[in-house]
């Protein structure tokens, strides 16, 4: 029998309902394995984003409890949730840069704030830039990039710290086929250097191609958690 592996995340009968009467999601729970790489898809409006806001912290659930690492985040709170975020690192659908910084003082912002020494921060953001095919363009200005690339910076800043959870809301949606495979073959490596990868997208064709776990929202509801044995026949 196969050893059991702990749960990074978990959420029990969580609901959130916001002011107004809008349920965003109803009594959803499901966990994420240590090492894991999935998806939660759905509908625009199914609570994908809001989902990956309780992970962060953006938003408190109504109901249930988010678990991280077996720590429940009602507990978290004043100065505890820097350092729980500095645990989660974050791919925004608007990337979400500072916009007076250049590109490898943006992707170098988690290590700062580690109190990594400076030479190491330098490696560190050179070695992921050149993943993601940025080396050229480590002293632009966010406002000197295209979409795509303004992308990859974001990505290259949520996974540098090497977070034991990353999370990604759409990080394809401005990327041509070809790099949405490669920043999909990149965050399929992440799990075995320690990094559990939770996806958010629409992109039903990405999705069953990666044969990965899939989550499925509909108006709030997870509606079906599909296993990658599952997709592959389907």
């Amino acid at each position: 029998m196969p050893p059991l592996r702990m749960a990074i995340l978990r959420f029990d009968n969580v609901g959130k309902l916001y002011p107004g009467g809008l349920c965003a999601l109803d009594e959803v729970s499901f966990a994420v394995d240590a090492g894991e790489m999935l998806f939660v898809t759905g509908h625009s409006g199914a609570g994908k984003s809001t989902l990956l806001k309780l992970i962060q912290l953006a938003e408190r659930p109504s109901r249930g409890a988010v678990l991280f690492d077996d720590r429940n985040l009602a507990s978290v709170r004043g100065g505890k949730i820097a350092a729980h975020r500095r645990n989660v690192g974050v791919v925004y659908q608007n990337h979400q840069l500072l916009t007076d910084r250049s590109v490898a003082d943006n992707v170098a912002l988690p290590l700062v704030l580690r109190g990594m020494k400076r030479a190491e921060i330098g490696k560190r953001v050179r070695s992921v830039l050149d993943k993601l095919g940025l080396a050229a363009r480590e002293r632009s200005l966010p406002s000197q990039l295209s979409a795509g690339e303004q992308q990859r910076v974001g990505i290259a800043r949520a996974v540098i710290a090497e977070p034991p959870l990353l999370i990604a809301d759409e990080p394809t949606g401005n990327l041509d086929p070809t790099l949405s495979a490669e920043i999909m073959a990149l965050f399929e490596s992440l799990p075995e250097r320690g990094t559990s990868v939770l996806v958010a997208s629409h992109d039903l064709a990405l999705v069953k191609r990666m044969r990965k776990r899939v989550l499925v929202l509909d108006h709030g509801r997870l509606l079906d958690d599909i296993q990658p044995e599952d997709l592959a026949d389907g």
